[in-house]
């Protein structure tokens, strides 16, 4: 080590406090790099493990293949594991199976031993099939239909392929049953008779969609005796993983002349291989700009370490050219200071990074799976390249913080050095202050002033450290806030706990659930979408005004309002109509069809930024409404009724919302609905049951258990909790993030501040000894920390006002509301910043205060 080397780290010793504050800024710096980088692969691997757990571990999949094609499938060379899949057909479901079932069949698929190892197949009971005539079925037929198949019961079952009726071309896959009212419109065209021997029960499949036609029953494929009948494709796990893998595939298909080439798109994006996607550029990108925010706050405070260390060993640096030490010798001791910062600082930083991620993980893997709706958790994963890239970011980071001090020290003459006069080039016009802080304020801020001024650099540093920590936290918190109003606003005016709603319009099935325990309210209706001409008279004032100013369309001089049909029982008819202050009895003949409007509509308007409460439409009772229904597929309207309005009301049914500006919320009895839309909309009815339950988690597992999967069960508390974790999730990050980049920028402030005040001990010896009382020296340091505090402040909060406004811009794209400024943050930022100054003010000037003037006077900065 050469002996200028040797002054460095002598340098660095005595300077411990400067040298441990630009040691723990790398270090948090560092950590924060290897953080991102862990999070971004840690939640790749979360993915592929989730998208194995749901779809299986594959990479290509070659269709329909023949016994020569799977020997040259399995002996090429980039093939680890050969998987035989089959798609066998369907069969009818035996027993007593609804003639209107959305789901009449059960589905078979086969696969050979290594299929049932790499595919998600969770057995319930039994074991799995090891021969062709075994099979395991869904336990969730059982729960659906009450068919339960023992364990050791033989199935004979007719299997075959779904085609459309009159149509022996138009093949059904997986499509939902194709049917109407009148029954179904499919068969089954057989190709085969089994008998199968039941050994098993699975859990339903994750590829088994709610809406699939058929329950799945999974057999053995025996690859020795393959019957030529059954399509069988061959899925493969490659060996090497890269982008060559879609062009490798396609030839060995093109070379054995294989039908079709499928890939497992999803986790091979989670690996990076994909020809055109997005993912990747959107993660790269996010963290790109993390690590961007990381590294510009990292550099302020290690560039300015370093400045302000050449600034002290300016003297030291000119005493070293007066005898000789070069240009390159300068700068390479500047060099080596990083170096040396470096060598420490990194390697804490990347194992302080990865034992923060472990812990936020801990933390948040309670929250993950309601959040993103995952059921394998995150784990830390840490990769080589990782590693490299934290450390090679932080030695950047550092490399470009040391550049221009080490520049600026090669520079540095003996003569100017030695008289101490580079950082000192000022004019009296530079240094200028109003006489208005004089007057105001006093002589003492006067000179405070003119410090701040006198030492620009310095105090460009520290404004930049307190204008970014006041954006960041200002942005973060007002994304955070308007993240939690938005699901506010999704959730408003959702009074139910669950939802049920079939789609064939039926409700008998949905009936029988009103009584189970725990129900405390209900709300049972059929519902489907009519439209109605409105006479231009009967338009309400913000309608007639909207038409004339956008020009809507109108026909015959009358608008085109949308109708909600709704039909409810007749006992939930007689305590609403009860409600709203009619006579029930008046609405009950189908052949007089009368209706009780919803007057009073409630909606967000999006181009007013506002919340709107108005009247539907001009009318009164006894007024009549026309109902169309408009086949989209001809264009033609067809009138189904002449309906009367029976009363007009404000009050809504639970789980309704109202209809907004141009449409038209319309209650009937159960049997009048049934009267109007036979005539032409029957196919078109939706029908819902919404639920209040004193444990609404408890009554979703009950419904899980009765209701079959052709209807559909929402759970707005569960949906609500699941928002509320996103927002955890998200809030987590986004606040260490934050905490973090205050670290850094706290740290700089504190370091920029003290080293400040410290090369100005004999500035402050000459005060005191030209009669600058304690008093005065105090309100002196005083205002110079509130000029820190205010300028950051005239600079940060605008920008940051700009910043929240953008975000609001952004998510009003979304969610429509106006723009308020979150004045609790702010305050707390107002006072944060002038506490951290004023701290960072006194802890300096503690250490100094007891000093002799003599002393100080003698003071140099050597």
């Amino acid at each position: 080590m050469n002996i200028i080397n040797k002054l460095t780290l002598r340098h660095l010793k005595e300077n411990k406090r400067r040298t441990l504050v630009t040691i723990i800024g790398v270090i948090i710096s560092v950590a924060m790099v290897m953080a991102v980088a862990t999070l971004g692969v840690s939640f790749l691997d979360l993915l592929k493990r989730q998208s194995i757990a749901d779809n299986g571990e594959w990479h290509v999949q070659y269709k329909n293949v023949s016994s020569d094609q799977l020997k040259a499938i399995e002996e090429d060379g980039n093939t680890e594991k050969l998987i035989l899949s089959s798609d066998m057909g369907y069969a009818k479901l035996e027993g007593d199976v609804d003639e209107v079932s959305d789901k009449p069949y059960l589905f078979f698929k086969g696969y050979n031993e290594e299929g049932l190892e790499q595919f998600p197949i969770k057995l319930t009971s039994g074991r799995l099939p090891e021969a062709a005539n075994e099979v395991v079925v869904s336990d969730h037929i059982a729960k659906d239909t009450g068919i339960n198949y023992e364990i050791g019961a033989e199935m004979n079952v007719e299997i075959g392929n779904r085609i459309l009726e009159g149509e022996p071309d138009a093949l059904l896959q997986n499509d939902t049953v194709q049917r109407d009212e009148e029954g179904y419109l499919e068969n089954l065209e057989l190709h085969s008779t089994e008998t199968f021997t039941v050994v098993g029960t699975i859990e339903r499949p994750s590829w088994e969609e709610p809406w699939a036609p058929g329950y799945t029953v999974i057999n053995y494929i025996d690859q020795e005796n393959l019957n030529q009948a059954v399509h069988v494709d061959a899925v493969v796990v490659v060996k090497d993983l890269n982008r060559s893998i879609f062009k490798q595939a396609e030839q060995l298909a093109q070379l054995n002349d294989i039908g079709g080439v499928g890939f497992n798109k999803e986790l091979l994006r989670y690996y990076g291989i994909s020809d055109n996607d997005n993912l990747h550029t959107t993660m790269y990108s996010l963290a790109g700009i993390i690590i961007a925010v990381i590294v510009i706050g990292s550099v302020s405070l290690i560039y300015n370490a370093f400045a302000i260390s050449v600034s002290e060993r300016a003297r030291h640096l000119g005493m070293l050219s007066s005898v000789g030490a070069t240009k390159k010798q300068k700068r390479n001791s500047v060099f080596f200071e990083g170096a040396v910062i470096g060598l420490i600082s990194i390697p804490i930083g990347v194992l302080a990074g990865l034992g923060g991620i472990a812990i936020t993980f801990m933390f948040i893997n309670t929250y993950i799976a309601g959040a993103l709706g995952t059921s394998v958790k995150l784990e830390v994963v840490v990769t080589p390249a990782s590693v490299l890239v934290a450390c090679l970011i932080s030695s950047t980071t550092i490399f470009i913080s040391t550049y221009l001090p080490a520049r600026k020290a090669s520079k540095v003459s003996a003569i100017d050095a030695i008289r101490q006069t580079q950082d000192i080039k000022l004019t009296g016009k530079a240094v200028k202050t109003s006489k208005l802080v004089r007057k105001i304020f006093g002589l003492e801020a006067e000179i405070g002033l003119k410090n701040v001024k006198r030492n620009k650099k310095r105090y460009y540093s520290t404004l930049f450290s307190l204008v970014i920590s006041i954006v960041l936290f200002l942005s973060v918190s007002f994304f955070t806030e308007n993240l939690s109003r938005s699901v506010e606003m999704s959730q408003e005016n959702i009074d139910f706990d669950i939802l049920v709603s079939d789609s064939s319009g039926e409700i008998n099935g949905l009936e029988s659930l009103v009584h189970l325990e725990g129900v405390t309210e209900h709300n049972l209706h059929k519902s489907v979408q009519l439209t109605s001409l409105i006479d231009e008279e009967k338009f309400p004032p913000l309608l007639a005004e909207r038409i004339e100013k956008e020009h809507w369309a109108l026909q015959d001089e009358k608008y085109p309002y949308y109708i909600n049909l709704y039909g409810i029982s007749e006992s939930s008819f007689q305590k609403y109509a009860e409600r709203v202050g009619t006579d029930p009895a008046d609405y009950q003949d189908p052949n007089n069809p009368k209706a009780i409007i919803i007057h009073t509509i409630a909606y967000q308007d999006y181009e007013a930024s506002k919340f709107v409460e108005t009247e539907s439409i001009q009318a009164k009772p006894g007024d009549k409404l026309e109902l169309l229904f408009t086949d989209y597929d001809t264009n033609e309207n067809t009138t189904l009724s002449n309906l009367e309005i029976g009363a007009l009301t404000d009050e809504l049914l639970m789980g309704v919302k109202t209809a907004s500006l141009g449409g038209l919320d319309v209650i009937v009895p159960m049997e009048t609905f049934d009267s109007i839309v036979k005539m032409g909309a029957a196919n078109q009815v939706q029908s819902y049951l919404y639920l209040n339950s004193s444990d609404p988690m408890e009554m979703q597992e009950t419904l899980e258990e009765v209701v079959p999967s052709s209807m559909y069960i929402y759970n707005a508390v569960q949906s609500r909790e699941r928002d509320q974790q996103m927002i955890m999730f998200l809030s987590v990050f986004t606040y260490g993030f934050i905490a973090l980049i205050s670290l850094i920028s706290i740290a700089n402030i504190f370091n920029t501040i003290s080293t400040g005040i410290s090369l100005r001990k004999r500035e402050f010896a000459m005060l005191k000894s030209v009669g600058m009382t304690p008093k005065g020296f105090n309100k002196m340091i005083n205002y110079e920390s509130i000029f820190y505090g205010v300028n950051s402040l005239l600079i940060g909060l605008p920008i940051s006002i700009g910043v929240m406004y953008l975000l609001h811009r952004s998510v009003n794209v979304t969610f429509e509301y106006g723009f308020s400024l979150p004045w609790l943050d702010i305050l707390f930022v107002i006072a944060a910043i002038f506490v951290i100054v004023s701290s960072a003010m006194l802890y300096s000037i503690s250490k100094i205060r007891k000093e002799n003037i003599i002393d100080g006077l003698k003071q140099e900065n050597i």
